[in-house]
């Protein structure tokens, strides 16, 4: 007779006995809703999801037992919905679009719940509405307005804010990838505790770009149609980045602006922005197995919080900080899509298509790229395919995981501090995030290299190009 096989056991990281109220249902709400019951000790009866469509997520969450309402929030019915659903020691986990998350921020702190989300979201129109600036319309400017409720809800209900792949997981990599390059180079450093020790550590090593570089190589056998839009993750969400300004952290080394870099007129003047919508920026970057290609500069928080983070100070004087910036290269598919969109002036396809059990092959190389250093060029991050991926957790493929996962290390470590008010996710245990996330990104490497931006310039056609800094932000060329 036939042994049964055992189920596996999955590691309980902590245990919740409050109401887990979760915003939206897409990809990632798909995704990570398996992976919190797995390592979180948690009863279907104590979570309920709100969110405007379902998108085919009704059979999970029949299967999960769980309570669901169909609901659009807005401004008008934000707090009616959730009043009598979040109360003291309870736990939203938004992962919405057009859901603004400073007022969910507000709220919990109201009610004393703890709070994760992926990004920072304005209510609709906070990305679009051409009667704002354009430095009203960026993602600095809405940290800027997250970042003043902080020192009024100091000591709070932890709120992790921004923390998803990126933000949130690639900023874990980056001080993993400083620890690494300080080893292989020689430079005898403990760990750092504190932000000005991290800061401290990045100029000593000489760092001065870091890349978000990510190539996604996922595809499906089904072409893109006219009319449609293809991606692997929210399309919502990735047109509503692309179409806000290409933005970056912008480096004490960079000797000027790019022709149409502006700064803003607030802040803390970490990072700058172009006159142009990141969705058409493109950038040189490089990953270890795709080599170099272009990226695109979509806009994100960690682009402007890693680089704030790591600015270091005498007195009023910034004296260091390293330009940051996104270089992504999406699926194929989706490329073809953002084609099509650019050429109706940004106006998103009706039709969407997000694929996940259809994906036949690719990966999703998702890490950051540590530049300036006497090693050259440094590159840590995961290297997850989608076969992989499916042998790990059901509901994905291997973008949404890499969102997943820090997800879930965002929920239990505010578990685990649950009274540290408003932070991002350069402030918080990088060494814990990964380790709850790392079963979940597939070969997670660190790969040296000797490219530059400057590789192969002038080849076919001349250049002007200043070669005496390889690592100057003009010598990208944005095209």
């Amino acid at each position: 007779m036939a042994k049964k096989s055992k189920k596996k056991a999955f590691r309980k990281h902590a245990a919740f006995a409050g109401r887990m109220v979760m915003i939206g249902f897409g990809s990632i709400g798909q995704g990570v809703l398996p992976l919190i019951f797995r390592h979180i000790d948690i009863k279907p009866e104590q979570i309920t999801v709100i969110s405007a469509e379902d998108r085919g997520g009704l059979t999970e969450l029949k299967k999960f037992g769980v309570t669901f309402i169909r609901k659009r929030l807005t401004q008008e019915n934000l707090r009616q919905t959730l009043d009598k659903r979040v109360g003291k020691g309870d736990f939203v986990v938004n992962l919405s679009v057009e859901v603004a998350s400073t007022a969910l921020v507000e709220f919990c702190q109201e009610k004393g719940a703890l709070y994760i989300d992926t990004c920072i979201e304005p209510w609709p129109g906070g990305y679009t509405d051409p009667n704002l600036s354009v430095s009203l319309r960026s993602n600095y400017a809405l940290r800027e307005t997250m970042l003043k409720l902080k020192p009024r809800y100091e000591g709070g209900p932890t709120a992790v804010i921004a923390h998803g792949a990126n933000p949130g997981l690639v900023s874990h990599f980056v001080k993993q990838a400083l620890v690494n390059i300080a080893k292989d180079t020689g430079v005898k450093a403990a760990v750092p505790t504190t932000r000005e020790g991290w800061g401290q550590l990045a100029r000593r090593l000489g760092i001065k770009v870091m890349h978000v570089a990510e190539r996604d190589t996922q595809v499906s056998p089904h072409p893109k149609e006219v009319g449609e839009f293809v991606n692997t993750w929210s399309i919502d969400g990735f047109v509503s980045e692309g179409e806000q300004p290409a933005e970056m952290g912008w480096g004490t080394h960079e000797k000027g602006l790019p022709p149409d870099g502006r700064r803003h007129a607030f802040g803390c003047d970490a990072a700058i922005y172009l006159n142009r919508p990141g969705l058409l920026t493109r950038v040189r970057t490089w990953t270890p197995l795709e080599g170099p290609f272009h990226g695109f500069i979509i806009t994100h928080n960690e682009s402007i919080s890693i680089a704030d983070y790591f600015t270091l100070r005498d007195g009023p004087k910034v004296v260091y900080r390293p330009t940051v910036h996104y270089a992504y290269h999406p699926c194929d598919q989706a490329i073809m899509s953002m084609h099509e969109t650019a050429g109706k002036n940004l106006r998103q396809q009706k039709r969407q298509r997000l694929i996940v059990d259809e994906i036949e092959s690719g990966r999703d190389e998702l890490g950051v790229l540590l530049m300036g250093h006497k090693r050259g060029a440094y590159w840590y991050g995961s290297q997850l395919d989608i076969h992989e991926t499916r042998r790990l957790a059901p509901y994905n493929n291997a973008t949404s995981i890499q969102v997943c996962a820090p997800v879930l290390s965002g929920i239990v470590w505010a578990l685990e501090n649950p009274d540290r008010g408003i932070v991002e996710a350069d402030e918080m245990d990088f060494a814990r995030n990964l380790e709850i996330c790392l079963p979940y990104l597939g070969p997670v490497v660190g790969k040296y290299s000797d490219w530059t931006p400057l590789e192969e310039r002038g080849r076919l056609f001349p250049e002007a190009i200043d070669k005496s800094d390889p690592w100057q932000f003009k010598n990208f060329r944005v095209t």
